[in-house]
């Protein structure tokens, strides 16, 4: 039997249907699911060649492997112990559920090995280290009953103060620094220090400052316009032409017909 059943998964595999919704691959918001095309001018249900098959008789497993897993056995979900009672581990394995967590997962796991049965989505056991102990409750009670420890004088002052009382007691203990007494240095002293030879850097320096502002002079004379040539007509017209007073006219004299001045 067990060779008639390879060969019946060999036929169905062989097949290789798939049918494929219209439009699949064209729209990223149509999955692959299977719809029946429904359209009046549906290519795909006017079964139109290169649009895809429509699911007929014919395209169906053998009911002797029908929605059997390829490894020959029926596969069952299961989620927790009492899931795996009553089982055959010849014809059924199991795959746990996701939702199942990693410490029951590992319980549930060594029992159905235990049993004989194939467990198809199986994980391996994380390793502990050797070095790994557990600590153990008394240990555990032990350092619950150790006191506080106090802190040190050292450790105190690093400490910040937080509140403002704190700091202000800081501060009161301080004590109040001198102010700086400036050396009072004397006239003569003063005369001597201004007397000593400069340096031959600062003589360079001063020197080098000297070339400078000559080169700055001498390119300011060169860029300065020079006066344009006239003629001597120009020069006679732009002469300042002295302004002539005018004197008030003297009034006439009005005369009668005698002849009689009035």
């Amino acid at each position: 039997m067990a060779d008639e059943i390879r060969r019946l998964i060999r036929v169905r595999t062989r097949k290789g249907a798939r049918f494929k919704r219209d439009g699949f691959g064209k729209k990223p918001q149509i999955s692959d699911s299977w719809r029946k095309p429904r359209g009046q001018h549906n290519k795909q249900r006017e079964q139109k060649k290169a649009k895809g098959r429509l699911p007929k008789p014919g395209f169906g497993s053998p009911l002797a492997v029908r929605g059997m897993h390829p490894s020959g056995f029926f596969e069952v979900l299961v989620c927790k112990i009492a899931d795996l009672e009553g089982l055959d581990p010849e014809t059924r394995s199991i795959r746990i559920a996701a939702t199942v967590g990693r410490r029951k997962r590992a319980a549930l796991q060594e029992q159905a090995l235990a049993a004989g049965l194939r467990v198809l989505n199986a994980r391996a056991a994380k390793k502990v280290k050797k070095n790994h102990q557990p600590v153990s409750e008394e240990k555990k009670k032990a350092v619950k009953q150790e006191p506080k420890k106090v802190r040190k004088e050292t450790d105190v002052k690093k400490a910040k103060p937080k509140s403002a009382p704190e700091r202000e007691a800081l501060t009161e203990k301080k004590e109040p620094q001198e102010p700086r007494k400036e050396e009072i240095v004397p006239a003569k002293k003063r005369v001597q220090e201004k007397s000593k030879p400069e340096s031959s850097g600062e003589e360079k320096v001063k020197e080098g400052r000297k070339k400078r502002a000559q080169k700055v002079t001498a390119a300011d004379a060169a860029a300065e316009p020079k006066p344009k040539k006239t003629s001597k007509a120009k020069e006679e017209a732009g002469k300042e032409v002295k302004p002539v007073k005018k004197t008030a006219a003297k009034p006439k004299k009005k005369t009668t017909k005698d002849g009689e001045e009035k």
